[in-house]
């Protein structure tokens, strides 16, 4: 049976943006397609075009997103603008008359206060479904991690660590991701992928946070209208959870010379598992068997059309919400507006303790 159509407008068309539209492009048997775009930047929105014209996709070209949205034009809007702008786009979304499901771009807002506003306004909204863009969650890898870990292979899980080891953040429209105050810091812009990730391997909620970091190499020698960059390029994070386990995560934004930008060990009490990215490998033992019974997987995901910036994952991630959408209500988005909310909480919670050289409390961000 063919699938209905449904209208997509992207709001924000740089990296991320074109990005998503490509996705979506390659959604099209499901029915997906976008319809119009939003974006004040013009040479974004001339790429945008440049590529919904290869795809023969007519866009409606809007400067702004209260245009959009009068415009009635769209079902689902997608978020993908610099991150200090969501709040006011996501508020104005919601409080619209007419209903757009939403996905939006990690992190969900900027500030913990933000983000609870956003999710306060949508609870009176049943007739909108929004989901939070931490797609790292769909990279096959992982997916076969959580998979294992939720089977209960491992156990009670009682430790997560992650090693996110890459290259700088890349340049972006007028170089917003530079400064704190645009971005939330590295700690939310980037890490709120793997702090939505330790909260889902322990299955539990974060109560404090411990984290030492710097500004060592990058950005350094960079000046933008005066002001040099404030946003640290690494960091040590360990995120104790309500449930007794403890995560850890090591960040560095200088060291391309890797063989994965990823690497995720859970170890529960029976057996530990890690997933490695872009290797798409998984590897899986027990206490018992040992060192010898460890087995290696290879982790794919046939469903994936287009492999893009996030090794398929931001595929999946509009696949399940499309999902999501069709049900009219009766699935929740597999990544909801409370798993935004405390992925920033946690960052949040990290700088402020390399501010205040320690632990920062849960309850103190909220």
């Amino acid at each position: 049976m063919e699938k209905s159509i449904v209208k997509y407008g992207i709001i924000g068309v740089g990296m991320m943006g074109r990005e998503h539209l490509i996705n979506l492009y390659h959604l099209r048997t499901e029915g997906a397609v976008v319809v119009a775009i939003a974006d004040p930047h013009l040479p974004s929105q001339q790429l945008a075009l440049q590529l919904s014209h290869s795809f023969s996709w007519p866009l409606k070209v809007f400067s702004g997103h209260h245009e959009l949205l009068d415009s009635g034009l769209c079902d689902v809007l997608v978020v993908s603008t610099p991150n200090m702008t969501h709040h006011r786009i996501l508020m104005d979304i919601i409080n619209h008359p007419k209903p757009h499901h939403v996905l939006v771009e990690k992190p969900l807002c900027t500030t913990v206060s933000h983000c609870k506003e956003v999710v306060h306004a949508a609870r009176k909204r049943p007739d909108i479904l929004v989901q939070v863009g931490l797609e790292y969650r769909y990279m096959p890898p992982v997916a076969k991690l959580i998979e294992l870990v939720k089977g209960g292979s491992i156990g009670h899980v009682r430790m997560v660590a992650i090693r996110e080891h890459r290259f700088p953040f890349l340049v972006k429209v007028n170089n917003w991701n530079r400064f704190n105050v645009n971005s939330g810091g590295t700690l939310v812009e980037k890490c709120c992928h793997f702090f939505d990730l330790m909260r889902l391997f322990a299955g539990a909620n974060p109560v404090r946070v411990m984290a030492s970091g710097a500004i060592d190499v990058n950005h350094k020698d960079e000046i933008y209208d005066g002001k040099v960059p404030d946003i640290i390029d690494n960091a040590y994070t360990i995120v104790e959870f309500d449930n007794g386990s403890r995560g850890m995560l090591d960040l560095s934004m200088f060291a391309e010379g890797s063989k994965n930008e990823q690497e995720i060990s859970v170890v529960g009490d029976v057996g530990k598992g890690e997933a490695f990215v872009p290797e798409n490998i998984v590897r899986f033992g027990t206490r018992e068997a040992g060192r010898d019974g460890v087995q290696t997987l290879k982790a794919e995901d046939h469903r994936i059309k287009y492999e893009g910036l996030h090794h398929g994952s931001s595929y999946l991630e509009h696949l399940n919400f499309l999902a999501a959408i069709r049900t009219k209500g009766e699935k929740a988005p597999p990544v909801d507006l409370q798993d935004g909310l405390i992925s920033v909480a946690i960052g949040v919670a990290a700088k402020l303790s390399i501010e205040y050289g320690r632990f920062v409390t849960i309850q103190e961000v909220m």
